[in-house]
């Protein structure tokens, strides 16, 4: 099949990749001329596991290709994949003008029959805006072409995108147009030999189920963080409910764990766009949402909270090693990314950080930009170099079994904040060490 993917972010060159992968004809539209040039080179713009070698691949056997023309993107593809950036407006709400930018081009610019897919996060009722934006590009032509709008959420993680992608545990296809489902259904086959992953919805819940989804899972998340907190007055240890309350098939283990807080490109903004269409839309105040969204927020200042309470609200002359910035493993994210507050209220309260991140170092460095009192280093030792504490902020693998003796040995005083619980805390203590998890 003959595919155009609109948007090189995570989304859009995930999913032209694995489409390409499994023998489609895949050209990705991007405007970005930087972005095209690094892929055309043989490179990527972002950094996702297993990615870059299969761009080469898809490249050189002549089924992935790039372009910033936008003429040739339409003519190309019967299916239009939309997957653009929604970044979040100021009133949190989900801002579509690239996505009704896409949409007047397809409409400007076709002359058959296209699919045109919604692939980015879109709020429910996005649909219905790009079919009335190629509409009216369509009756400023005065042609009647036919299209079908469908709306195809992406469920990828970062960092396991494309195993997401090509064994998908569901598919979500919203359509009214029969037509427009055949052709979904055979350009998913591939990817559902084992048994059928396809769900077709209408478009509008579609649409909501992605949000739904990942409210879900934030909302794990937040319950999980303030039991922490809640366990740690009470002297009980989270991990051990973690433990009993997973092993009920009702509640499972998956997303149970404490820490410092959730953020990247999906969760945050997610839950601020479903909030805030549930009162612009429908009158209606999602109260759990509103609650799980502020819990995060006092949840990304805790380890500052600990450091002060350990070490005093004016931290003017310490010195602290910072493990990970990225918001989480395998990726160089920072949007929202907890550490981005740790550092502003460290910072705020006269300390000096040494960060490393195994991948998001140049990205954090573009983020903060020339800040006083933090520096980089150039791996995990060489950043506990004279600090008085070190931080733990992404669960890193290749911070799991660190070298203690070393630590303690690079570190003024032998005092771990984990915001991750890595460890087991009897281990760690039994060392020598004085460590300060979450909820344990």
């Amino acid at each position: 099949m003959k595919i155009t993917v609109i948007g090189t972010g995570y989304v859009g060159l995930v999913s032209g990749t694995c489409l390409a992968e499994v023998g489609n004809d895949v050209l990705c539209l991007d405007l970005d001329v930087n972005k095209i040039k690094i892929l055309e080179e043989g490179g990527i713009p972002i950094h996702e596991p297993g990615l870059q070698e299969m761009v080469r691949r898809n490249v050189a056997a002549g089924r992935l290709h790039f372009t910033t023309d936008q003429e040739r993107a339409v003519k190309h593809g019967t299916i239009q994949f939309i997957a653009v950036g929604t970044p979040p407006d100021e009133d949190g709400s989900a801002d579509l003008k690239y996505v009704l930018a896409a949409a007047r081009n397809i409409g400007r610019l076709m002359t058959d029959y296209k699919v045109v897919v919604d692939k980015s996060t879109v709020p429910v009722g996005t649909a219905d805006k790009v079919r009335a934006a190629i509409a009216e590009e369509l009756a400023a032509r005065g042609v009647q072409t036919p299209y079908a709008v469908v709306s195809n959420p992406e469920f990828l993680k970062e960092g396991a995108a494309v195993e997401d992608f090509m064994r998908p545990d569901r598919i979500v296809v919203g359509a009214d147009d029969e037509q427009a489902v055949h052709l979904m259904r055979a350009l998913y086959s591939p990817f559902q030999r084992n048994h059928e992953r396809l769900i077709v919805t209408d478009v509008r819940s579609a649409e909501l189920t992605k949000y739904a989804a990942n409210a879900m899972l934030a909302t794990r998340i937040s319950f999980m963080n303030e039991l922490a907190n809640l366990a740690e007055k009470l002297g009980a240890d989270i991990e051990m409910v973690r433990q009993g309350i997973g092993s009920d098939p009702r509640i499972g283990y998956h997303f149970l764990y404490p820490g410092c807080g959730y953020g990247g490109s999906c969760f945050p903004k997610d839950v601020k766009a479903l909030i805030k269409t549930a009162a612009d839309e429908a009158g209606i105040e999602l109260q759990v949402l509103t609650a799980v969204e502020s819990a995060n927020n006092r949840q990304k200042h805790v380890l500052a909270n600990k450091v002060k309470a350990r070490l005093g609200d004016r931290l003017d002359g310490k010195h602290f090693a910072l493990w990970g910035l990225a918001f989480k493993p395998n990726t160089d994210d920072m949007r929202d990314a907890p550490s981005r507050e740790l550092v502003a209220d460290l910072l705020q309260a006269g300390a000096t950080i040494t960060a490393y991140d195994p991948v998001a170092m140049q990205e954090a460095q573009r983020v903060f930009g020339p800040l006083p009192g933090l520096t980089y280093a150039s791996g995990p030792n060489q950043a506990l170099v004279g600090a008085d504490a070190l931080i733990i902020v992404t669960e890193w693998k290749e911070f799991r079994s660190p070298d203690f003796d070393l630590l303690k040995t690079s570190l003024k005083n032998a005092l771990i904040f984990d915001g991750r619980n890595l460890y087991d805390p009897k281990l760690v203590r039994s060392q020598g060490f004085e460590y300060q998890p979450v909820g344990r």
